[in-house]
Order: C-alpha cells, then sequence, then structure tokens
C-alpha cells in the first residue's frame, strides 16, 4: 500500500497532505524520514507522524454514547449528527452508524466503516440483542409485561406499516416505572410504539447494550472510543 494511501485510510492525513508532510520530513518509517508520498508500506511497519504512531485498520469499530437531540446518520442538513461528535480526521473513514436509535434516545450506538458486517449483524435472522434502560409514564403491571413479552400487534396509524413484534424480555424496576427491555429487532420507533400499544408512554430510553458489549460507563454522553480487541471478537461473533 502507498504511503499516502495509508496515511488516509487511516484517518490522519489526506493524500495531499501526505504529501505535504513527508517533504517536512515529519513522517518516518521506521524511525526513518519518508522519502516520498508514494512509497510502498506495509501495515507492520512503524510508522509515525509527528513521532505519534500511525495505526492503520482495515474496518474501524467506534463505540459512542450517544446524547440527547442528536440523530444516527451520516449527514443532515438541519440537524447535528452522530458523525459530527468525530474529529475530523475520523470523519474522512466513510463511517456510519451500525442501526439508529431516535432522535431523543441516548446510548450505546456503534460506528464503523465494515458495510458487510453491519448488514449481517442488522439482518434479523440473526437474532442479534439490544438492551435499553427505559422510563414510562404509568406503572407496567404483570399482564403489560407478559403481553410487550409475547409481542405485540403495532398498527400502523401514522407510522409507515403494521406488524406483530418478535418476543421479547422485560426487566422491570420495583415501582414498574422503568427497567430493561431486550430487543431482538429493531424497526421505527419500535419501543415507543410497544408502550403504546400497552396504553402507556415512554418517557426516557437508552440503550446500553449492543450485541452483548456493554456501554461503557466510562464515556459520558458524546464521548466515544474504539472498541477493544475483545469487543470487536464479540461483535465479529454475532455477525456469524
Amino acid at each position: 500500500m502507498r504511503l499516502d494511501k495509508y496515511m488516509s485510510a487511516a484517518g490522519v492525513l489526506s493524500r495531499k497532505e501526505c504529501a505535504a508532510a513527508v517533504k517536512r520530513g515529519r513522517i518516518l518509517i521506521g524511525g526513518l524520514p519518508a522519502a516520498k508520498a508514494d512509497i510502498q508500506v506495509q501495515p507492520g511497519q512503524v510508522i509515525t507522524l509527528d513521532g505519534i504512531p500511525v495505526v492503520y485498520r482495515e474496518f474501524t469499530y467506534i463505540m459512542m454514547h450517544k446524547p440527547q437531540g442528536v440523530v444516527s446518520a451520516t449527514d443532515d442538513p438541519g440537524e447535528r449528527t452522530v458523525l459530527d461528535l468525530l474529529p475530523e480526521q475520523l470523519r474522512r473513514l466513510n463511517l456510519f452508524p451500525c442501526g439508529r436509535l431516535d432522535k431523543n434516545t441516548t446510548g450505546f450506538v456503534l460506528l464503523t466503516s465494515d458495510g458487510v458486517l453491519s448488514h449481517r449483524v442488522l439482518a434479523p435472522k440473526r437474532h442479534a440483542e439490544k438492551v435499553y434502560r427505559f422510563k414510562v409514564k404509568f406503572p407496567l403491571s404483570d399482564q403489560d409485561i407478559e403481553t410487550l413479552e409475547n409481542g405485540v400487534v403495532l398498527s400502523a396509524d401514522s407510522y409507515a406499516e403494521e406488524w406483530k413484534t418478535a418476543p421479547c424480555r422485560v426487566y422491570p424496576d420495583a415501582d414498574g416505572l422503568g427497567g430493561e427491555i431486550v430487543l431482538t429487532e429493531g424497526k421505527y420507533h419500535q419501543i415507543k410504539r410497544m408502550m403504546e400499544a400497552v396504553h402507556n408512554q415512554i418517557t426516557a430510553l437508552a440503550r446500553v447494550s449492543f450485541c452483548g458489549i456493554p456501554l461503557d460507563p466510562a464515556l459520558k454522553p458524546g464521548e466515544w472510543r474504539y472498541l477493544t480487541d475483545e469487543e470487536e471478537a464479540v461483535l465479529k461473533k454475532c455477525a456469524e
């Protein structure tokens, strides 16, 4: 791979910026200044920019704690998106959210450049689990929980379609005004519509786990980090 392509793929420099950095001696390969921007390099070589190692990743996997009011999209002319929360160099990597959260839903959003994995993880036959913390306006009864867990028919009304939800698991808090719900699907406004089907209303919703990977409690809303090697392995297992 050419050096300028390597730097671009790593989300560090554009090809034009790489050429300028080489001229200034800012890029070292194995401790020696790079001779040209089009020199061939290998991912295993030690390449630094201004003394900082540059790590090449074939695909990028990022855990983000999405804050309220931000949309899960790559671009929106009227709204702030999850990509707007990333530094400029990462926005060059063609990242996109793997699945979406509603604008006012917070929590775990996976950002990746791996389209194949994203498609597999979101495929209904994979039954990939998503866990959400929720709060509702009225206490959930035992009957409400049984109805939700067995699947409810959601009417189309102002939404796009009508369907019956797949079985899920609900773990209510002691007061019935909140809890966790585990889904294996992710339809439009699904949890909101499920609660409406049992004559209730969501007042707060946050995804706390995706594909068996819990949201890092150290991440504040708007913060992000790369998945660890162990988390990547769990994610790829989920996509098998």
